[in-house]
């Protein structure tokens, strides 16, 4: 096979690729497609051969490290009629939209039943963001197999949930856009997946977008393989070329059948049956918590060794440590996208159990004499952002929860399933600290408890540093990828450049869009987006992704512009706001109650400046004709985004369920003060 494929591409002619500023070969036949390695390792020299085997087997020793892979018996069987799979990819290309095709080409809903779009995002938060932040887990049957999809998110700050459930699963699809092509997330992923040697399936998604490029993203996809370290068998990946929003597939770009038939098809006969031992002693590690109000805590996972069933006496425990008793109450398994109780599952299957309320993830439910299996690890978080009780004028009267007790438990609730996010004391009693991948990442969990009736407030995001051998002080750095028109490159260089950002590629297609690559630390990312938006009219793509520790790159320059503040407590006026909003732009509309010390708006000119916005018009006794028309600017909204990037080390963020607010940290001097 290799040698014909080897024969195939010196015969065809080798045309170059219709973007000038990509030097790739886009002539390639369908053979050559899916089994591009024995073609690459003939090409390539013997040492570049020899050195990706190295990088392989360092790789492969130090797997353990990352994830849980539990030893597979001896008297371990296939079990054909079940596939285990996750979906991953780069945010926004795809993977729940295609989910829902799959879901509805199964007759998982009746023919007149009302289905929502992006059925899989039943969080509030992700149906308002457009992104999936939790992982989820359903299951579909075509022909005689059950087919177990894991849907993950594709923002990189929730990329511990990848991490997370990629040990459920025997292959992936690898789901990428058919004009943009692999983006950073999508390395990161298929780097885990690749680690835990899964099988990968690419699925070349929106085929039927406009400009749709098919074999230069094959040809981008097979580079990252080969850059990541992947083997000669990982390398040859089959494609499937398909459209999640229309439900149809195809092996060929030219040749696409009317339904998602081939994507089903190349699941079952590319990615392995799963290797079980029903016989053996029962192990499951837990990777998943869900809730329910009747049933108490309930645990997902899959099955490694024997059976789990209804009523049964197990052991809870993790390597190292003695193990505690417990016993299942019910057992359930997803199927048709509804949780189904069941009586026994065997090892090689996905299920979720109740009964066990003190359970955590990472740890193994066992029976008797049988080895608790690897914890889950991931890894370190690179943001921090302190929390703390809130003492402004206005704590207390819109939250239900307030004290420190309320924050401290509810934060442990959150340790529980949230493996990436680290909680540590903070200077006081009623602080903490939250660390997290990304700001995103912590915002997320602080909109979710303030709709949740809870109040407090929250510092700046700063990054977290290191100490390396040599006793010197490091800092995260960040790949960004940011995707311009053409007359807007100027002012993101500019940007990127003051932030410390070293260029790494910048390349220009005949649709003049510019795409550019940084390394940048990650500090000069915080408060990057909503510069960069405004800088090109909102036409800018920014995409981030970790790359290590590097050097401490000095001073950046975080904000220009100072804040507009509060002189005293009250209601803000129309006829105060007419002189203040020379001065800068207000973030709070006439009517509204502040106090003395709450930043009120953004300010024209670096420092801050104190306005009073609450004062009145003085009334006399000499009656005007007419009063002047007061024509005021509209006050801009910030949402709690927008005031986490905006805040500066002297600020807080006043969170309560009905409320957003800025105001000095009356614990720091303002900087007036300070100069």
């Amino acid at each position: 096979r290799a040698a014909t494929t080897l024969c195939l591409r010196a015969q065809e002619p080798r045309t170059p690729h219709p973007h000038p500023h990509t030097h790739r070969i886009t002539t390639m036949s369908a053979h050559a497609r899916t089994a591009p390695a024995a073609t690459f390792a003939r090409t390539q020299s013997a040492h570049k051969s020899a050195k990706t085997r190295q990088v392989v087997a360092a790789r492969t020793t130090t797997r353990t490290k990352a994830v849980a892979e539990p030893e597979i018996s001896s008297k371990a069987v296939p079990r054909d009629e079940i596939r285990n799979i996750a979906i991953i990819a780069h945010v926004d290309h795809g993977k729940t939209t295609l989910v829902d095709s799959m879901l509805a080409q199964s007759k998982v809903f009746r023919e007149n039943e009302k289905v929502e779009e992006r059925i899989m995002d039943s969080n509030d938060l992700e149906r308002e963001r457009g992104i999936t932040i939790l992982s989820k887990n359903t299951a579909v049957t075509y022909k005689d197999k059950k087919i177990n999809i894991i849907d993950t998110p594709g923002h990189a700050d929730f990329g511990g949930e990848v991490e997370r459930v990629l040990n459920m699963v025997d292959g992936v699809l690898l789901l990428v856009d058919s004009v943009e092509g692999p983006m950073p997330q999508t390395r990161f992923v298929l780097k885990k997946a690749l680690e835990l040697g899964l099988k990968v399936v690419v699925v070349v998604n929106k085929i039927d977008r406009e400009g749709a490029r098919p074999d230069y993203v094959v040809d981008m996809t097979f580079d990252l393989f080969c850059s990541l370290g992947a083997t000669d068998e990982q390398c040859e990946f089959p494609v499937v070329y398909a459209s999640g929003f229309q439900g149809i597939a195809g092996m060929e770009p030219d040749q696409m059948s009317d339904s998602l038939e081939p994507l089903f098809e190349a699941i079952c006969n590319e990615v392995n049956p799963p290797m079980a031992d029903v016989n053996a002693p029962l192990q499951m590690l837990i990777t998943n918590l869900d809730y329910d109000d009747f049933k108490g805590r309930i645990a997902l996972g899959r099955v490694r060794a024997g059976t789990v069933s209804k009523s049964q006496q197990i052991k809870i425990g993790v390597p190292g440590e003695p193990s505690r008793n417990g016993k299942i109450n019910e057992v359930f398994i997803y199927n048709n996208f509804v949780r189904n109780a069941i009586d026994s599952v065997g090892a090689g299957d996905i299920c979720a159990i109740a009964g066990l309320d003190d359970v955590m993830i990472g740890e193994t439910i066992m029976a008797e004499g049988a080895v608790a299996l690897p914890t889950i690890t991931v890894e370190e978080p690179t943001v921090r952002m302190a929390m703390s009780v809130n003492t402004f004028p206005f704590a207390g009267q819109e939250g239900k929860y307030v004290t420190s007790r309320n924050l401290k438990a509810r934060l442990d609730q959150e340790l529980e399933r949230n493996l990436a996010l680290k909680v540590e004391p903070g200077d006081t009693a009623d602080s903490f600290i939250l660390c997290g991948r990304g700001a995103l990442h912590i915002t997320i969990l602080i909109e979710t408890m303030r709709r949740e009736g809870y109040e407090f407030t929250i510092g700046p995001p700063e990054v977290i540093t290191k100490q390396d051998a040599n006793g010197h002080k490091v800092e995260p750095y960040e790949e960004a990828y940011v995707e311009v028109p053409e007359e807007y490159t100027g002012s993101c260089v500019d940007l990127l450049s003051t932030r410390k950002g070293q260029m790494l590629d910048l390349v220009t297609d005949d649709k003049g869009m510019t795409r550019m690559k940084y390394k940048i630390p990650t500090r000069g990312l915080l408060g990057l987006r909503n510069a960069i938006l405004t800088a090109t009219r909102g036409t800018a793509v920014l995409n981030t992704n970790f790359d290590d520790y590097g050097e401490w790159a000095g001073d950046i320059s975080m904000r220009e512009n100072g804040s507009l503040i509060a002189h005293e407590t009250g209601a803000v006026t129309s006829y105060a706001c007419m002189s203040a909003q020379d001065r800068g732009i207000l973030i709070v509309k006439p009517g509204a109650n502040v106090y003395e010390g709450q930043v009120i708006g953004i300010h024209q000119r670096s420092g801050d400046l104190k306005v009073n916005v609450c004062k009145k018009k003085a009334a006399t006794n000499v009656r005007s004709n007419k009063d002047a028309t007061v024509v005021l600017n509209e006050a801009k909204e910030l949402s709690l985004d927008d005031c986490v990037e905006y805040i500066s080390q002297d600020e807080l963020v006043e969170v309560t369920p009905l409320s957003i607010r800025i105001a000095k940290n009356p614990k720091i001097k303002s900087r007036n003060k300070q100069n």
